[in-house]
């Protein structure tokens, strides 16, 4: 594959690219419709947040395995693993309505229901993208351009969440009635496709992409793997990333209130938003957010990354926090749009902050831990939103979330506004 657009990125670098696109593309229609397919087969709120939960368990375990073996064992291979177990799962969602076989297919998949990427193909590709740069200064912009295309990706995806309305339209005109249940069924058949796709793209990959080890550390027999492992951050580096994972739990924890299945969940519930509505909410929200990303590019290279992460986040914290308020549709979109042109500005910023601050040979597991703590803790407050809803309001999970979310920039900034990434420091 030739370059493209980018004399500075390699072939691999264009893979991942496209894998991402692929992904994110398939997560935006699901994020959508997950919790509402949920309902529509007779879950109770509850038995959705438990099956949302799981989801994010799966991301947790799964980058906990990839933090520590994946540069042993291989990149490549666990990301064609994760493909295939992708694939899987949503086969099993379009094929069953049992709520134990869709725990299962939820806890071995890789669904993503959060409208952002958080699991084990991240860990993995965020410590791959720097070794696929011909050129080390356009490390922001990668990060940038990653998440931009995955975000369009994501948009378009959560477009297409509207399909099976307009399935179930159309074909009345020829008397064939699909019901809202069956017509769903038809995105998780498409979603265990694009696991193959992945699949197909992770085959091309080169051996480029694995670690560097030295000759010694090839040696080094595989009972010793796990100590090879931890060895590998240095003091220093793991102080940095132990408290980065502290805070990025808080952040994540956060913002598991908010994530877009509950987001989506809370329009259709509060406003009876349709899906072909939804689907227009979020792809516009995933525009905004994808174009986003190259401003913090640019705005991280003039004042920092740590600047960048929490000057845009906090703002876009309130706004969470005045959607739970809004009186009418209208008034609630346009908050949330604005909200989300702001929000994801810490995404690439964080991830580019995250493998700049510590050695090349520790970015797998300071990506890794530090994804670990925002997977975690990400999977804990979904369940809670079925108690919050019940037993405060419908709109008290976006208060909480945003008022935690604001405690976290104030932190992140006082702990680490002095942690600079080497191309900082020079511009001392």
């Amino acid at each position: 594959m030739a370059p493209l657009l980018f004399d500075w990125l390699t072939r691999d670098g264009e893979l991942l690219l496209v894998a991402k696109i692929v992904r994110s593309f398939a997560y935006g229609f699901l994020s959508v419709i997950l919790a509402i397919y949920l309902k529509l087969i007779g879950f109770d709120d509850f038995l959705i947040g438990l099956i949302l939960t799981t989801t994010l368990l799966n991301s947790v375990i799964f980058t906990l395995i990839a933090s520590f073996y994946a540069d042993k064992v291989g990149r490549r291979k666990f990301l064609l693993i994760y493909a295939a177990l992708m694939s899987v799962s949503g086969l099993i969602f379009a094929v069953s309505e049992n709520y134990i076989v869709l725990i299962i297919a939820a806890f071995i998949g890789t669904i993503n229901i959060t409208g952002a990427e958080t699991g084990a193909f991240l860990t993995i590709e965020q410590a791959i993208l720097p070794q696929t740069l011909n050129n080390i200064r356009k490390r922001n912009t990668i990060f940038a351009i990653y998440n931009m295309a995955g975000t369009l990706a994501m948009a378009i995806g959560v477009l297409l969440s509207g399909l099976p309305e307009i399935l179930q339209q159309q074909l009345q005109y020829f008397n064939i009635m699909l019901n809202q249940i069956d017509s769903i069924k038809l995105l998780f058949v498409l979603y265990s496709l694009l696991g193959i796709v992945l699949i197909g793209i992770y085959q091309l990959l080169s051996h480029k992409i694995e670690v560097q080890k030295d000759k010694g550390e090839e040696d080094k027999n595989d009972s010793n793997l796990l100590s090879v492992r931890r060895s590998s951050l240095s003091p220093q580096s793991k102080g940095i990333v132990l408290r980065l994972s502290g805070l990025f739990a808080v952040d994540s924890f956060a913002g598991g209130f908010v994530i877009q299945s509950i987001v989506s969940f809370w329009f259709f519930t509060r406003f009876g938003a349709d899906l072909t509505t939804l689907s227009y909410i979020f792809s516009v929200a995933g525009v905004l957010t994808a174009f986003s990303y190259i401003a913090a590019a640019k705005i991280a290279d003039k004042i920092g990354l740590i600047n960048t992460m929490v000057f845009t986040h906090i703002p876009a914290n309130i706004l969470i926090i005045g959607v739970a308020f809004a009186p009418t549709l209208p008034v609630a979109v346009i908050l949330y749009l604005l909200r989300m042109a702001l929000s994801q500005m810490d995404v690439p910023t964080r991830q580019s902050y995250i493998v700049a601050v510590v050695r090349e040979e520790e970015r797998t597991s300071a990506a890794g831990l530090t994804n670990i703590s925002r997977n975690i803790t990400q999977a804990i407050s979904p369940s809670l939103v079925g108690i919050l809803i019940h037993s405060i309001s419908l709109s008290a999970p976006f208060v909480i979330g945003g008022v935690l979310k604001v405690a976290y920039d104030i932190a992140l900034f006082l702990n680490f506004k002095n942690v600079k990434p080497p191309e900082e420091e020079k511009q001392k």
